[in-house]
C-alpha cells in the first residue's frame, strides 16, 4: 500500500471514528414509577457497589489473560521471532551530518531464542545499531521480542539480522485499556459507542479493499459513499432512531457538502495554485481524488462531532423549556455554537501540527528552507485544515435552523 493510504489516510479516517464526543441515548435507562429507580436486570445489578467491582475484576482478568496470551503467542507467527535474553551495550559513537547535526550511535549484541519455527529453541547472537535521536532505529532490551531473518551458510551455520520489534502486547494492552474504561464508566452508552467505532473500523477497511480492486479509479465516489454510510450508522447507534438523529444526520451531511462544494469553487477559480500534490509521498494512483478524499472524511468528523453537540444541547433545552419559540432555538444554537467552534477549531489545528511537526523538524535540520518545508509538509494540511474550519462555521446556522424548524413542540424525556 503507497503511504497515504497506510498511514496518513488511515489516521484521518480513525479521528473521525473517534470524534463522537456528544451525549449517547442511554437505551438501558428506564424510569420506574413504583420504586424510583433507574434500570433493570442485569444494567441495574452493574449500578450496585456489588455489581462495579464484579465488572471491574472481570475487566483486569480479562486484560491480564489478553496481554499474557500476547506475550506467548509467537506459534501463531510465520515470521522468525528472537526473544532477547542478553544485552551488551557499546561506546556510543559522537557522528556529525554535512548540516553540523550532531547524532549518536551505539552497537548492542543481543543474544536470544528462537520462539517459533523449525529452529524453534536456539540460541543466536544478533547485532543492532541504534542512535540517540531514534528516527529510524531503536534501543532493544532484555525481554524483547523482535521478528528476524534467518540466514543458513553452506557450512551449516545459522544467523540472523534483526527487522522489527513486535508490538502486538502494547497494542492490545492499549486496547483492551480504551474499552475496558468505555465500557466500566459509560456501561451500555459506552458499548454502544465501542460498536459504532468497530462497525466503521469494517466498513474503512471494505473501502480500502474495493479501492484496491478497482486501482483507485472510483476513489472519490467510494469514499464519498462510505463517509454517508459513516454518518448514518455511528448517528443510528449513538443516538437511536429518532427526530434528533436525523436532524443531526441533516446538517452533517449538509455542513460537510457545504464545505466541499466552496473548497471547489474557490480550486477553480485560483486554478489550483499553490496545492503541492507532489506533497503526497509514494502515492500510486491520481493525488487529487484521493486528497478530496481525505478532506471530505476529515470533515465529516469535525462536522459531525460539532452538531451532535449543538442538537444535542438544543433538545435538552426544548425539553427543560417547552415555551421557547423556534426564534429563539435558533438564536440558541447559534449561542452554543460560537461556544465551541473556536475550540474545535484549535483542536483540527492542534492535530494538523502534531502531524507535519516531525517531519518538518527533519526538513529544516536537513538544510531546507521554511518555504520549502511548508510546501511539501504543510500546506496540504493546512488546505484541510481550512476546508474543515469552513464545514464548522457552516454547520452553527444549519443545525440551529434545521433544530428550530424541525425539533417536536414538546421534546419527551
Amino acid at each position: 500500500m503507497f503511504k497515504l493510504t497506510g498511514t496518513r489516510f488511515t489516521a484521518i479516517c480513525l479521528k473521525f471514528l473517534l470524534r463522537v464526543n456528544a451525549p449517547v441515548r442511554k437505551w438501558y435507562i428506564g424510569n420506574n414509577s413504583a420504586t424510583g429507580k433507574e434500570g433493570t436486570g442485569n444494567m441495574h445489578f452493574l449500578t450496585t457497589k456489588r455489581g462495579r467491582l464484579w465488572a471491574w475484576l472481570v475487566t483486569l482478568l480479562i486484560g491480564g489473560l489478553l496481554v499474557w496470551g500476547t506475550q506467548h503467542d509467537a506459534r501463531i507467527y510465520h515470521d522468525p521471532i528472537l526473544q532477547v535474553t542478553q544485552v551488551k551495550t557499546g561506546t556510543p559513537t559522537k557522528e556529525t551530518d554535512d548540516f553540523h547535526n550532531v547524532d549518536r550511535q551505539t552497537k548492542q549484541t543481543l543474544t536470544g531464542k528462537l520462539l517459533n519455527g523449525s529452529h524453534r529453541g536456539r540460541q543466536l547472537t544478533i547485532t543492532n545499531t541504534y542512535s540517540q535521536s531514534g528516527a529510524m532505529d531503536q534501543r532493544y532490551h532484555v525481554g524483547s521480542q523482535l521478528f528476524v531473518v534467518l540466514h543458513t551458510h553452506a557450512d551449516g551455520h545459522l544467523s540472523a539480522t534483526a527487522k522489527d520489534i513486535k508490538r502486538d502486547t502494547p497494542l492490545v494492552f492499549m486496547l483492551w485499556l480504551v474499552v475496558g474504561l468505555l465500557l466500566l464508566i459509560m456501561q451500555f452508552s459506552g458499548f454502544m459507542a465501542f460498536l459504532s467505532v468497530a462497525a466503521n473500523g469494517v466498513l474503512f477497511l471494505l473501502a480500502i479493499l474495493l479501492n484496491g480492486s478497482t486501482q483507485g479509479a472510483q476513489v472519490l465516489w467510494i469514499f464519498g459513499s462510505l463517509a454517508v454510510v459513516f454518518a448514518a450508522l455511528t448517528l443510528w447507534l449513538v443516538l437511536g432512531a429518532n427526530r434528533q438523529m436525523v436532524i443531526t444526520l441533516a446538517t452533517t451531511l449538509g455542513g460537510t457538502a457545504f464545505s466541499i462544494i466552496v473548497a471547489l469553487l474557490v480550486f477553480h477559480f485560483t486554478h489550483e495554485k499553490g496545492m503541492y500534490y507532489e506533497s503526497m509521498q509514494y502515492v500510486t494512483q491520481l493525488p487529487r481524488p484521493l486528497f478530496l478524499a481525505e478532506t471530505l472524511l476529515g470533515s465529516l468528523g469535525a462536522v459531525m462531532d460539532e452538531s451532535t453537540d449543538i442538537i444535542s444541547s438544543l433538545f435538552a433545552l426544548k425539553r427543560e423549556r417547552p415555551e421557547l419559540s423556534a426564534t429563539q432555538v435558533f438564536k440558541s444554537g447559534r449561542q452554543i455554537g460560537s461556544t465551541i467552534m473556536g475550540p474545535l477549531i484549535n483542536v483540527l489545528f492542534f492535530i494538523f501540527v502534531a502531524d507535519t511537526f516531525p517531519m518538518a523538524m527533519l526538513y529544516l535540520k536537513n538544510g531546507n528552507s521554511w518555504g520549502y518545508t511548508f510546501s511539501m509538509n504543510m500546506s496540504m494540511g493546512v488546505v484541510q485544515s481550512l476546508i474543515s474550519g469552513i464545514g464548522i462555521v457552516l454547520a452553527v446556522p444549519l443545525a440551529s435552523f434545521l433544530a428550530s424548524r424541525f425539533m417536536e413542540k414538546k421534546v419527551m424525556a
